[in-house]
């Protein structure tokens, strides 16, 4: 999931008494729950949107081009909410922003209730992807800002997400027995929620400041190339990821592994092994070597893909899913952990910019394949990001020592 935002926003600070956080004075439970469950409520309606396309697809007959274009709107929205969620504040104010931009679930997902109309639902992906940034966002802070020990808060948040990834297959599942568009009425509903949830809580017209050090960090990193090697990391990992979420309820009907709808429970399986990965990364032993380990996540995630695109039954087919999930949760908080001294509002920034792209055009080749040379053909573009998790840990590795060499002759 993407966190769009720096430890400069956050506000206050955390006193240590004999060597144990103590609860800042800013503390507030109401935005602390607030953050849990919009979090949570997020979970539904941004991992839903693979199942969601799979049925639009279903009732309108459309090609794969169009629905990978679907999948990659989300992504769209989210990078827009980034720029918007930086700018409006500044006009508007931070409540105001919120309640404007995380509407985008309920009335997103609204429209496709009422509406099959190619142009509409693109405004509905787009708003519903814009509600996902925005949230993200959101959560983190009225979370982080309330919170004694940030690190293990920030894991349980992320805990409630992919709590709500999990259900919502259940949920779709339940309703669409009754009627195909109950299904996007039950994650408007959820949306709805998840608005009033951000309209009850006390969000203050500007959050904390950015320090002066976050400040005057400037644009340096722009000239490190482990920067833009770590980015283009993270464009891999957005672009694998994306594609099967987006792609594998699809993928799986189409191929016949699974059928009508058994095939949205492919969504729990990929976050239940996810949920636990993240948590061994979380409360685990600590990573020395990490781009080492980035590069056996990467060598695990692309076995498990291939085998995947082998399968033809599907228990199989869904160990294979599952081992592939429990193998890319831990490339985005590695990846991002890496980061290290170069970590700055701008810095984060550009990075999940560039990591964006990778879950905006990757879908989108997808479908583009399949269109012109089937589906199967078109999901094996994705190994195109798993193989380049597994070679680029191993250059950034080698870039960082040259460029340490280098430093030790100057000196």
């Amino acid at each position: 999931m993407l966190q769009q935002i720096s430890m400069a926003d956050y506000k206050g600070k955390d006193r240590l008494k004999n060597g144990a956080a103590v609860m800042n004075d800013r503390y507030d439970k109401r935005q602390y729950m607030t953050g849990m469950g919009a979090f949570f409520l997020s979970g539904i309606c941004a991992i839903s949107a693979g199942v969601i396309v799979s049925i639009l697809r279903d009732l309108y007959q459309f090609n794969y081009s169009f629905s990978g274009t679907l999948i990659s709107l989300m992504s769209v929205g989210n990078m827009a909410a980034l720029l918007l969620s930086g700018l409006l504040p500044k006009r508007i104010g931070e409540r105001a922003t919120t309640l404007l931009l995380c509407c985008g679930y309920f009335l997103g997902y609204l429209l496709m209730v009422f509406t099959g109309n190619p142009a509409l639902l693109i405004a509905a992906f787009l708003a519903a992807g814009i509600a996902k940034g925005c949230t993200a966002n959101k959560c983190t802070i009225l979370v982080g800002n309330n919170a004694p020990d940030r690190s293990k808060t920030l894991s349980l948040m992320n805990a409630w997400f992919a709590l709500g990834a999990l259900l919502c297959p259940f949920m779709i599942a339940f309703l669409q027995k009754k009627e195909d568009h109950l299904a996007m009425a039950g994650v408007s509903a959820a949306g709805l929620i998840l608005w009033l949830l951000f309209l009850s809580a006390r969000i203050p017209r500007q959050f904390g400041t950015a320090e002066k050090g976050s400040r005057e960090a400037g644009s340096s990193f722009l000239k490190n190339p482990v920067f833009w090697m770590l980015a283009s990391l993270m464009f891999f990992q957005n672009a694998a990821e994306y594609v099967v979420n987006g792609w594998i309820v699809t993928y799986y009907k189409g191929e016949g592994i699974l059928s009508g709808t058994t095939a949205a429970y492919t969504v729990t399986v990929q976050w239940s092994l996810a949920l636990i990965a993240r948590l061994l990364m979380a409360f685990g032993p600590g990573i020395r070597k990490p781009y080492r380990a980035l590069s056996a996540m990467g060598v695990g995630l692309t076995a498990m893909y291939l085998l995947l695109l082998r399968m033809e039954t599907s228990i199989p087919a869904l160990i294979a899913l599952g081992l592939f999930s429990f193998s890319i949760a831990g490339v985005y908080p590695l990846a991002t952990a890496c980061i290290g001294e170069m970590t700055s509002s701008a810095s984060v920034g550009v990075l999940l910019s560039v990591g964006g792209l990778g879950g905006i055009i990757f879908p989108w080749l997808v479908g583009f394949v399949a269109d012109n040379s089937g589906l199967r053909s078109g999901m094996a573009v994705n190994l195109i990001p798993c193989v380049g998790i597994i070679v680029l840990p191993f250059l950034i590795s080698r870039k960082k020592e040259k460029m340490k060499l280098q430093k030790e002759r100057k000196r």
